[in-house]
């Protein structure tokens, strides 16, 4: 028998990391070597066990999935990570990819697709599904905001005028509604109320 795939599960739900040990241990192939509910605790774990492959949510207390897959590629370069997320937004999509995710599946995936993305990624190859890919292509052809704007963008999320925005920023009122305008002009929408939906149904902002 060759030596078993090993796996860090990270996600903040118990059940979830339940279900998916239970799913995974029956499975010769495959064993679970750690768990963790958030971020930190997965980076000090992966430093510790070293797995092959790393199932990680996007959205966790303290330190999100992004982040910590981040601080684990710069240490280890060549981990390989599983994004598992309820979170389809294209902006999610694209930050997860581009920290280094060789994949990005739904907790609504197939049991078996998510069985055999793990099996592609430990072998070195990415799993990108049709449904996630139509989304990062559109993110990749719309206009992307600056960081100013996105910065812009979070506080107006947080419900502050224009002229808290000013004060938070260093910026002139006027120069805010500049930038205003221009999330609402990139994103599509014609008032502050749209661009709060859209952003946190995109994921370009997090409540």
């Amino acid at each position: 028998m060759p030596d078993p795939i090993n796996i860090l599960l990270v996600d903040d739900h118990p059940i979830v990391r339940e279900g998916l040990a239970a799913l995974i241990e029956r499975r010769g192939e495959m064993r679970v070597v750690a768990e963790a509910a958030e971020g930190e605790t997965a980076v000090a774990l992966y430093a510790q066990h070293q797995p092959d492959v790393v199932l990680i949510d996007l959205r966790m207390p303290g330190m999100g999935g992004v982040a910590a897959i981040t601080a684990v590629r710069q240490q280890f370069p060549t981990a390989r990570f599983i994004i598992l997320t309820t979170y389809d937004g294209d902006e999610d999509i694209y930050r997860g990819l581009q920290a280094g995710a060789m994949a990005y599946l739904l907790k609504d995936t197939p049991r078996q697709e998510l069985l055999d993305t793990i099996r592609a990624v430990y072998a070195g190859q990415k799993r990108i599904p049709p449904e996630v890919a139509a989304k990062l292509t559109e993110r990749m052809l719309g206009p992307a905001l600056t960081e100013r704007e996105q910065a812009v963008l979070d506080l107006i999320v947080r419900g502050r005028s224009n002229k808290e925005i000013g004060q938070e920023l260093s910026i002139t009122e006027g120069t805010v509604k500049a930038h205003v305008n221009n999330v609402l002009g990139k994103l599509g929408v014609s008032d502050r109320t749209q661009a709060v939906t859209e952003a946190l149904r995109r994921g370009l902002a997090h409540l």
